[in-house]
């Protein structure tokens, strides 16, 4: 057996720490297709990206049984380009943006899965709902009309900083959050099974915190080439 790459190495190092509970996103985007070819080499199937115009040559020249996740902020002419074949979205942070999905689902005849995207961290860089707004949306009649999308979870990002305190803090928020969620009553659309946080600085962090779903890019691939 021939020995893995790098890439492969530093995947399943990563992969043997996880628990069970556990999946991980490779977060591909920005690298080329050689990178994700070794990654899928050593048995990883779910790869993320955050750009459509990068993710839709991909999935075209790659094994059809990768599952797709889309991670970045998603951009409501973007969505019918990857609404065939995308396995979740992470980042829905808008109703206006669900209605979209929803839209390109029925046209392509299938049931999206989303995740709603939680705002947590203490920077306005990043998107997202508010705790209040998404409650109210997960009970709302105009959420329970889009019968071609699926609430799955939710997703979060810490704040960029060094204070893990901090980032625990923002994680255990999303967990707290998600729990009580899971306790309520939902909509025929709603099943809440995932919840997406930490990535490659933060990740056992997230981990310790509840996360069922980390998404790592440069542990795995190295440093991105723009």
């Amino acid at each position: 057996m021939q020995r893995a790459s790098n890439i492969g190495e530093r995947l399943l190092d990563i992969k043997s720490n996880l628990p069970d509970t556990v999946r991980l996103v490779a977060v591909s985007k920005f690298h080329p297709v050689e990178a994700i070819q070794e990654a899928y080499a050593v048995g990883q199937r779910l790869f993320g990206e955050s750009r459509a115009q990068e993710l839709v040559p991909k999935q075209e020249s790659l094994p059809n049984d990768i599952e797709w996740h889309f991670i970045g902020h998603l951009q409501e002419n973007k969505v019918r380009f990857i609404a065939p074949f995308v396995a979740l979205i992470h980042s829905v942070d808008s109703l206006k943006l669900l209605r979209e999905i929803n839209k390109q689902g029925a046209k392509c005849g299938r049931v999206i899965p989303c995740l709603l995207e939680i705002f947590v961290a203490q920077e306005e860089t990043k998107y997202g709902f508010t705790i209040q707004e998404c409650e109210e949306l997960l009970q709302s009649d105009a959420l329970k009309e889009l019968t071609h999308v699926e609430i799955r979870g939710i997703m979060g990002m810490a704040s960029l900083t060094e204070d893990e305190q901090q980032i625990r803090g923002e994680f255990r928020t999303l967990r707290t959050f998600f729990e009580k969620l899971q306790r309520e009553e939902t909509l025929p659309n709603v099943h809440l099974c995932e919840l997406s946080m930490g990535m490659s600085h933060d990740y056992t962090i997230a981990v310790e915190e509840g996360s069922t779903m980390v998404r790592i890019g440069t542990t795995i691939f190295g440093e991105r080439t723009y």
